[in-house]
């Protein structure tokens, strides 16, 4: 096991990896930006240093930042989080360089699912039914539209790097396409240092559902159930569940068994999570594998009781996963509600500010991971994640009467949320009856849904 880990994040996920190094007896040291300087990760650290700027790009996103402050400190270890750094097959090779390990999988591995359109042939390889796509990477717009053409429209522009829908547009028609190339790889340059693009056909009234895996140094996999993703906002996560309400106890075990092998087989090691569109009709089709922990892992801890971030850590140390597929038995479900600083009613648009008062939900199957605080300053430069409530119940409806209560219990004064979106979501038909598809907010527009929540 390590003796000290570098934890290159911030705001609630480095609280997290913070507690589960305390789980693990091991040391942990915060590197922050100046912007959290008064964060709550860095007031509870054993060690925190600052590795620079508010700006990203000249702080979590430095390489030679983070490296510097992990040799300064004395770590032997890295953990990335997710976003920044966390899946950068270089850098996670400077690691390795500096005799320091990297938290997640190892660089040859980064580097073999790095690119979506080449995982999902690799993957498709190793029997993960795929979605039709594009011969390989977008050479230019003539060969954006032949192949579009090829596939059929609505057609879903991604990009090769990276995620949190940057870069992705759903198009309808060729004139459409021409447009949205130029803006995606603009996007994808900005957000990932990498404008490659690529197609795939588009599913109307889709599912997301996702399988989470855990895969040691020897080969040994397991998968931890799924997970439905289907409540978002133009691509971008909103509320997760599990399991998920799309398919049957048959079709979800076949899924993650399915998901599970194709990636032993591929050679994957660490952590990850393989993403799924699931059709009308109950089809599943892989669309691309995170090799990182998730945001929204904590429904999947609370449905199986194992510690994803400490079983992150335990691989990357060489450990053998100490479990097998018999000894994870997911009970009741579990439900996630991200919060974040942006107003619904006004197309989402980002908040920041003082928090004047903050007050944790509590009670039976509630866990709130958030580093707010009362007086906590929330910086404009970042992403909006103020933290995450996860309910659980021995059922979907118990799961769903104990979020109504915690999301009436949760005060976050001085800055507006989304929590009015989970509230309305809590009395939509269609969450209700299961039967969300991820378009189901921007289909009418969250002014429009938060307006028929009111009536409901």
């Amino acid at each position: 096991m390590f003796t000290k880990i570098l934890i290159a994040n911030r705001g609630e996920i480095a609280l997290r990896i913070l507690r589960a190094c305390r789980t693990l007896g091991v040391e942990a040291v915060v590197a922050y930006s100046e912007a959290d300087r008064d964060s709550l990760p860095v007031q509870l650290a054993d060690e925190a240093i600052c590795i620079g700027p508010a700006d990203a790009r000249r702080s979590y996103l430095s390489a030679p930042a983070v490296i510097s402050a992990a040799i300064v400190t004395g770590c032997d270890a890295i953990h990335p989080g997710y976003g920044f750094l966390s899946e950068d097959e270089t850098f996670a090779e400077v690691v390795r360089a500096h005799d320091l390990t990297f938290i997640g999988p190892p660089p040859e591995v980064l580097d073999r699912f790095a690119s979506k359109e080449g995982t999902r042939r690799l993957l498709g390889g190793h029997g993960l039914p795929t979605i039709p796509g594009s011969d390989g990477m977008l050479r230019d717009d003539e060969h954006a539209l032949a192949e579009a053409a090829r596939i059929g429209y609505p057609v879903l522009i991604k990009p090769s790097a990276g995620g949190g829908g940057k870069g992705m547009r759903m198009i309808r028609t060729p004139r459409e396409l021409e447009s949205a190339i130029r803006v995606c790889r603009s996007e994808a340059r900005s957000a990932f240092g990498d404008d490659s693009l690529y197609l795939e056909k588009w599913l109307d009234d889709n599912r997301h559902v996702e399988v989470q895996v855990a895969v040691d140094r020897h080969g040994n996999g397991v998968h931890l159930g799924e997970r439905d993703c289907s409540v978002q906002r133009r691509h971008q996560k909103i509320l997760e569940e599990a399991p998920t309400p799309a398919l049957s106890p048959a079709a979800r075990a076949d899924l993650c068994e399915r998901a599970v092998r194709a990636v032993v087989a591929a050679g994957y090691e660490n952590v990850g999570t393989l993403e799924f569109l699931v059709d009308a009709r109950g089809d599943f089709f892989f669309i691309e594998i995170n090799c990182r922990i998730q945001v929204e892992h904590p429904i999947t801890e609370m449905l199986t009781g194992i510690d994803l971030v400490t079983t992150q850590i335990r691989i990357a140390a060489g450990e053998p996963l100490g479990f097998g597929q018999s000894d994870v038995r997911p009970r009741g479900h579990a439900i996630e509600f991200r919060i974040n600083a942006e107003d619904p009613a006004h197309e989402f648009r980002p908040s920041a500010g003082v928090v004047e008062a903050y007050q944790a939900p509590g009670g039976p199957g509630i866990r709130m991971d958030s580093h707010l605080y009362t007086g906590y300053e929330v910086p404009p430069f970042y992403d909006s994640l103020l933290g995450k409530l996860i309910v659980w119940g021995p059922d979907r409806t118990t799961a769903i009467e104990r979020g109504r209560v915690a999301l009436g219990e949760l005060v976050v004064d001085g800055l507006t949320t989304n929590v009015d979106i989970h509230r309305a979501l809590l009395v939509n038909e269609a969450f209700l009856d299961g039967r969300m598809t991820t378009n189901l907010l921007d289909r009418i527009g969250s002014a429009a849904f938060l307006a028929a929540a009111g009536r409901a």
